[in-house]
Parts: structure tokens; C-alpha cells; sequence
């Protein structure tokens, strides 16, 4: 491999020649060897995003030259492009500020800047241009706020409003479809397909109404505190003239934080926000569970409703069909949950002025926005979309239900109805046999009283 040297404040050191990073990314590349995990290229295109409005606002402040903030640009567009992405190798388990990336993201814009004006008498510097009005301190965490509500919005989103649809329409198509009840996971009351659906179908509306509301924190940036959120070296209306920028490059209401002592120290916006992502992983792992549990069988579980058969579910076991999707849902809520535990605890340590967790916060954020959009369209598509009820089953099961006894409390109270279904139960008696041979009512009572249609409370 060629090599070409580079130069910092500690010294020379090499680069491979065809890459775009300069001496700092390459040093955190020799002093971070930790696992594989590459810090979010959502991340990088959050920081070209940045660098590019701060390179326009530079220029406009009359700071920047008309060359160097178009160079900057048109680097900036091209890292956004995913052109770039190989020039960003560095990983997420760096410096707790993400100083390396920002300086990784600064090397690579200034690198292809310089390319672009390699016939200027001028040349653009990482930290003096690219970096202008800048640090690492306000700038990763502006960073991580693009990107997580970008991520948010444009990923996540869309794949619950399918989702919900999905779910709207089942509930309708199977509203009148009467089967029994469970609760404590024994046999309740009545209810239809359609409305146990219905929990599902509400519990996705309001997780959506939770992330719309905690994600709004987000347009919140620190950009305009610089070191420890004093502003120092930046111009006073710098902050919120690149929030603005950057609304105009995004579409997002970005503004800049109207305070940027605790925009670089706190991160409980995102903590926030990733508990609404928590509770909707809590309510796809309860309603992935329902389905298989509802789907298990074929022959010896509960197999009120059938879902697709995708792949043969055993190596040994010939003609096996299992819940797998609903498996890599509960999978993916479960990595969740522990995502919540970091970030909890990481954005605990916001020590002084500045928090220094920056990057696991917002890997963990990112990945359980990418797992929840990605787990929950599969699960729509290969197994929702597909659910029917098993109406012969389903039948069988509220016939055979004990719990329509319930429907005797008014007529002749608790106890005497406790008192049937236990006889039925002990006995091997249908709850009519049991219920005419107690002389509490007659046959034809029973066909009046029992009545599962009347027990849903369905409203037309």
C-alpha cells in the first residue's frame, strides 16, 4: 500500500495515499482498535449537513471565502451522496466527545475541498474553515440530533403509519368474528378478532404519538456553543443562523438551544426520546408474542389464526413451520431494552461541562431506530399482512368456553354461577348441561342468557 504523510500538533505520521482522512483520523485509527462497529454514517451525513451550513453562514458573516465555502459545499454533497463513505473508518468506541470524528468529517470535506481548487491560490484547512466557529463539543452532539430525527422521521415513521394500516384493516375484516377471551392466560369473557386487534392497532397509534411528541426535542442544537457553550470564537448569531441553514437543507425545524451550557452536558432529550422507542418495542413484543401464541399449534396449542409459512421451521422435524418472525421482533425489542439501559446510564455521566458518552448514545439510538423500522416491516410483510382466523378452532373454543358463565351473574348471582362452571369443569359437562342439571334456571333461560354475540359489547 502507498502512503502519503500527514501532519498534526504531535507530529508526522502516514496515511494510505487513496484515502481522504488526514493525521487525526489515522491516529484514532491506530489507538482505537475495539471491535468492528463503525461510528452511524448517519452520524457523517449529519456532520456534512452541519459542516455545509456552517460553511454558507461562515461566508455570509463575511469569514469565509467565496472559493473555500464552495469547495466546502460541494464536499459536503458529495459526503450526504454516500459517495464518500469509505473515508470514514473510524469507530464508535473513540473519545467520548467524538472529537475523532469531527475531525475525521473536517479532514475528509477539507482533503476533497482542496481537490476541487487545486488550481486556487487558496486552500482550505480542517480546523480553520472546515472547522470555523466550531468544536467538537457543540458539533457531535448537533450531529446526533440530525441524524436521529432524520432517521426518525424518514425510516421509522413511515414503516408504523403501514403497520397500523395493516392492522386497521384486519381489525375491520375480522371485527364480527366472536372468540374467547384470556386473561392470566386462562380462559375469559368473549370479545371478537377484530377488537383484540384493535389493542394492537392502538397500541401503534399512540407509540406513534409518543415518538412525535419526544422527537420534537431533537430540533433542539448546541451548534453556537463551541468549547463549554460560552460561544467562544464564534460569532453571537452564528448558532442560530446555521439552526436556520439547516432547516432550509433539511425541511426540519431545527433551532439553535437556547442554552448551550446544557446542550453540551445533558443528554435527556435523547434519553427521551429513546423511551418512546422503549415502549414501542414493549408493545411489538407483546403483539409479536400474540400472534404466535395464537398461531401455535398446528394441532397440539391454541391455532385461532394462522400466519404464513416462509420457511421450514426444523432441520429435523419434516413439514415444522415456526413463528419466526415474531421471533427476530421480540429479538429486535430486546436489544432495545438493553440500548435503553445504556443510554440511560451513559447520559447519566454528564460530568461538568461536558458530556463524554456521546458516541455510544447515539450508536444505541440509531441502532434501535434502524431495528425497530427494519424488524417491524418485516414483521408486517411476511407475517400481519398474512393472518387469517382459524374459524373452525375459534368455534370450538368459545362452545367449550366455561367462561360464559359470566353472562348468569345478573340472573342468578355469583356464586350460583361459580358453583355451574366448577360442576362443569369437575364433571366433563358442557356449561348447558351443567347449568339445566342445577335447577338455577331452565334450557330455555340458558339459550336466552348465554348469548356470546350479546357478551362483546359491539358496537356497529
Amino acid at each position: 500500500m502507498d502512503y502519503r504523510t500527514e501532519r498534526d500538533t504531535i507530529g508526522e505520521i502516514q496515511v494510505p495515499a487513496d484515502k481522504f482522512w488526514g493525521a487525526q483520523t489515522q491516529r484514532s485509527r491506530q489507538n482505537f482498535k475495539i471491535s468492528h462497529e463503525r461510528m452511524p454514517l448517519e452520524v457523517t451525513y449529519g456532520f456534512a449537513q452541519l459542516k455545509k451550513a456552517a460553511a454558507i453562514v461562515n461566508h455570509e458573516l463575511g469569514k469565509l471565502s467565496d472559493t473555500k465555502k464552495d469547495a466546502i459545499v460541494k464536499a459536503c454533497d458529495e459526503i450526504i451522496s454516500g459517495m464518500l463513505d469509505e473515508h470514514f473508518p473510524l469507530v464508535v468506541w473513540q473519545t467520548g466527545s467524538g472529537t475523532q470524528s469531527n475531525m475525521n468529517v473536517n479532514e475528509v470535506t477539507a482533503y476533497r475541498a482542496n481537490q476541487m481548487i487545486k488550481d486556487s491560490d487558496e486552500t482550505v484547512h480542517p480546523n480553520d474553515d472546515v472547522n470555523m466557529s466550531q468544536s467538537s463539543n457543540d458539533t457531535f452532539p448537533t450531529a446526533m440530533h440530525i441524524a436521529a430525527y432524520k432517521e426518525i422521521q424518514e425510516k421509522l415513521k413511515p414503516v408504523l403509519q403501514q403497520f397500523q394500516e395493516t392492522l386497521n384493516e384486519k381489525e375491520k375484516k375480522f371485527i364480527d368474528i366472536i372468540k374467547i377471551g384470556r386473561t392470566h392466560l386462562q380462559d375469559a369473557t368473549p370479545l371478537t378478532l377484530g377488537q383484540e386487534i384493535s389493542g394492537w392497532r392502538t397500541m401503534i397509534e399512540r407509540s406513534q404519538k409518543m415518538l412525535n411528541e419526544s422527537s420534537k426535542h431533537l430540533l433542539n442544537l448546541a451548534i453556537g456553543g463551541t468549547a463549554v457553550g460560552t460561544g467562544i470564537n464564534a460569532d453571537p448569531r452564528f448558532g442560530d443562523m446555521v439552526a436556520g441553514q439547516l432547516e432550509k437543507q433539511t425541511g426540519f425545524s431545527f433551532v439553535s438551544s437556547d442554552n448551550k451550557f446544557h446542550a453540551l452536558t445533558s443528554h435527556d432529550e435523547i434519553v427521551h426520546v429513546h423511551g418512546a422507542l422503549k415502549a414501542l418495542a414493549a408493545d411489538v413484543m407483546k403483539i409479536a408474542n400474540d400472534v404466535r401464541w395464537l398461531a401455535s399449534g398446528p394441532r397440539s396449542g391454541i391455532g385461532e389464526i394462522t400466519i404464513p409459512a416462509n420457511e421450514p421451521g426444523s432441520s429435523i422435524m419434516p413439514g415444522k413451520v415456526n413463528p419466526t418472525q415474531s421471533e427476530a421482533l421480540t429479538m429486535v425489542s430486546a436489544q432495545v431494552f438493553g440500548n435503553d439501559a445504556v443510554i440511560g446510564f451513559a447520559a447519566s455521566q454528564g460530568n461538568f461541562e461536558l458530556n463524554v458518552f456521546k458516541p455510544v448514545i447515539i450508536h444505541n439510538l440509531l441502532q434501535s431506530t434502524r431495528l425497530l423500522a427494519d424488524g417491524i416491516k418485516s414483521f408486517d410483510e411476511n407475517c400481519a399482512q398474512g393472518i387469517e382466523p382459524n374459524n373452525e378452532v375459534i368455534e370450538e373454543f368459545v362452545s367449550r368456553s366455561l367462561m360464559l358463565v359470566t353472562a348468569l351473574n345478573p340472573h342468578i348471582g355469583y356464586e350460583k354461577a361459580a358453583q355451574i362452571a366448577k360442576t362443569a369443569h369437575k364433571e366433563g359437562l358442557t356449561l348447558k348441561e351443567a347449568a339445566v342439571q342445577s335447577g338455577y334456571l331452565s334450557e330455555e333461560q340458558y339459550d336466552e342468557w348465554i348469548d356470546p354475540a350479546k357478551m362483546v359489547n359491539l358496537k356497529k
